[in-house]
């Protein structure tokens, strides 16, 4: 795969990195990527996608911008407040990056439709705020064999790992097998959230896709982060597959 002169440029400080380079570049270029939600972790991961040059980005969410999203979802403006959040993303990233394209579907992911969405990209980073929903994706991801980069947050803190039980290592399900209890895991405008933590981990998960993608470094897989903002402490869980999980039958546990 070629660059224009423009490309080149562009992606100048990826290509000399000797772990991405040319080659890892070329992939970056030739990748399809789905991203669930443009809220507080989509807005991030969803610009240094675009910045990487990640030649084609799905992105799926039915929701509007209001107010109260700006103060994290770094990716839409004042202007946009009532706009489509796919509108508002496209409009952002093509600015960003036009050699980027964007397809943005108004419509939720749902475990009737979330395999026919998610078949033919090479990676998902799941931002969405529901169990339901994160469910549906792992369960898609896994029969489609792609792999999934899901966060979440809280408050001051978050968590990220790489899911891809066929390349070894659990699914989301094997984490995370039943949802909390109603009131242990409350929503952001129940909970509040530090706007900058939605950064950090957006941004991570974009460095997570940007490894899986290209093959460089170690990627989370089989790993989970947890961010605690507040006191700026860090810690990684080693994770395994479960053998009677109903998504992935434990078909990592070897990885």
């Amino acid at each position: 795969m070629s660059f224009s002169p423009e490309e080149l440029e562009r992606y100048a400080r990826h290509i000399v990195l000797r772990e991405v380079g040319g080659p890892g570049q070329a992939r970056l270029k030739a990748a399809r990527v789905l991203v669930l939600g443009a809220g507080g972790l989509g807005s991030p991961a969803l610009l240094y996608l675009a910045a990487a040059g990640v030649g084609r980005i799905t992105l799926i969410d039915d929701d509007t911008v209001s107010l109260s999203n700006l103060q994290r979802q770094v990716l839409h403006d004042t202007a946009h407040v009532g706009a489509r959040k796919i509108d508002s993303a496209a409009a952002r990233l093509a600015a960003v990056n036009p050699n980027v394209e964007v397809t943005g579907l108004p419509l939720r992911l749902t475990p009737d439709n979330a395999r026919e969405l998610i078949r033919g990209h090479d990676l998902v980073l799941d931002g969405s705020d529901s169990f339901a929903t994160r469910y549906a994706v792992n369960a898609a991801c896994v029969a489609e064999g792609v792999a999934l980069v899901a966060a979440a947050m809280t408050q001051w803190e978050g968590q990220i790992s790489l899911f891809a039980p066929h390349l070894g290592g659990p699914c989301y399900r094997c984490v995370f097998p039943e949802a909390p209890a109603p009131g242990l895991a409350p929503s952001c405008a129940e909970a509040g959230i530090m706007g900058a933590l939605a950064g950090t981990m957006g941004a991570m998960m974009a460095g997570e896709a940007i490894k899986h993608l290209t093959g460089a470094g170690e990627t989370l897989r089989g790993r989970l982060l947890l961010w605690d903002s507040l006191f700026a402490d860090t810690r990684v869980l080693t994770l395994h597959a479960t053998p009677d999980c109903p998504d992935c039958q434990g078909r990592g546990a070897a990885g």
